[in-house]
């Protein structure tokens, strides 16, 4: 992937990305200026692999739950998981806990606004610590995610799509194309994410919509294939392990006790998998054995 491009495009691209974000950006309660930086962190965890449709009104009740890093922290994990729900992965819900609990320890129970203090926090990555810098405090960082590596693919590197895996060149570019001063950079890294979120869609790409089609190097070379597509996999759903590991969490965030393990391994008509799945839980903490009964962690 090349990582060269024209400054007065770039600045083109830029200027025409962050116009079109003021005018069309979706209202989300986590963009409001009153949002604490708590909500923000608390949103980039839950919008990790999860649609915002599916986000949006568990954050709002998690937020009015606990509105502060030291209410998740005092909250019983079993609680903790029945409010995580249906999102996914919910072992981002486990890990969000100890990040609140590190952050009422090391930081006062306020969220630190450095990114190497947020990268240091359980379960905060590097694209999670830059978006959090950038939407909280308004910190220039380089902010990476999937719709912002798409975003460039297409308009600068002229690609379909980019590398199944990201790649140190890209984030090279991603640095380059980013604002000097911080404000510009906190505006360019939301509208690029919400370029790629709405219109530069992966499967259905709006290019009519799209603000920036003048300019896009992928659009004025015709729009050529996607160069990788024999190195991507899809992402099977039905008979997998997450699943079977989902419907084991639905029925124990449902019960109103403990729940026989018996009953656990009826979820699949494959036991085995069941119980692999089971064991699986317990080891990643998601779930407490006591001899034939389980039941969430306390």
């Amino acid at each position: 992937m090349p990582t060269t491009h024209r400054p007065d495009v770039t600045a083109r691209l830029r200027t025409a990305v962050v116009r079109w974000f003021d005018e069309s950006a979706r209202d989300l309660p986590w963009r409001a200026s009153s949002c604490s930086a708590w909500g923000v962190l608390v949103s980039e965890v839950m919008l990790q692999q999860t649609p915002v449709v599916r986000v949006e009104p568990r954050w709002r009740a998690w937020m009015e739950r606990w509105p502060t890093p030291a209410d998740l922290a005092g909250a019983s994990t079993a609680d903790v998981l029945r409010a995580w729900d249906r999102l996914g992965y919910p072992r981002r819900a486990l890990r969000l806990q100890e990040c609140a609990r590190a952050i009422v320890e090391r930081h006062g129970g306020q969220v630190p606004a450095d990114e190497e203090a947020l990268v240091a926090l359980p379960g905060v990555g590097t694209y999670t610590a830059a978006a959090v810098a950038a939407f909280a405090f308004g910190r220039r960082s380089v902010v990476v995610d999937t719709n912002v590596r798409r975003v460039l693919a297409r308009t600068i590197t002229g690609t379909a799509l980019p590398p199944p895996s990201p790649r140190a060149e890209e984030r090279r570019l991603a640095a380059s194309v980013v604002p000097d001063d911080a404000r510009d950079a906190a505006r360019w890294a939301a509208a690029s994410m919400e370029l790629g979120a709405v219109v530069c869609t992966a499967r259905s790409p709006r290019c009519d919509e799209c603000p920036v089609r003048s300019l896009c190097a992928w659009n004025l070379a015709g729009r050529p294939a996607d160069e990788h597509a024999s190195r991507r996999r899809g992402q099977a759903w039905e008979g997998t392990d997450r699943q079977v590991r989902g419907r084991v969490m639905k029925i124990l965030r449902d019960a109103p006790g403990p729940v026989l393990t018996s009953a656990l391994t009826d979820v699949s008509a494959d036991r085995a998998q069941a119980s692999r799945c089971l064991a699986g839980l317990v080891e990643d903490g998601l779930v407490e054995i006591d001899g034939e009964v389980a039941r969430l962690p306390a």
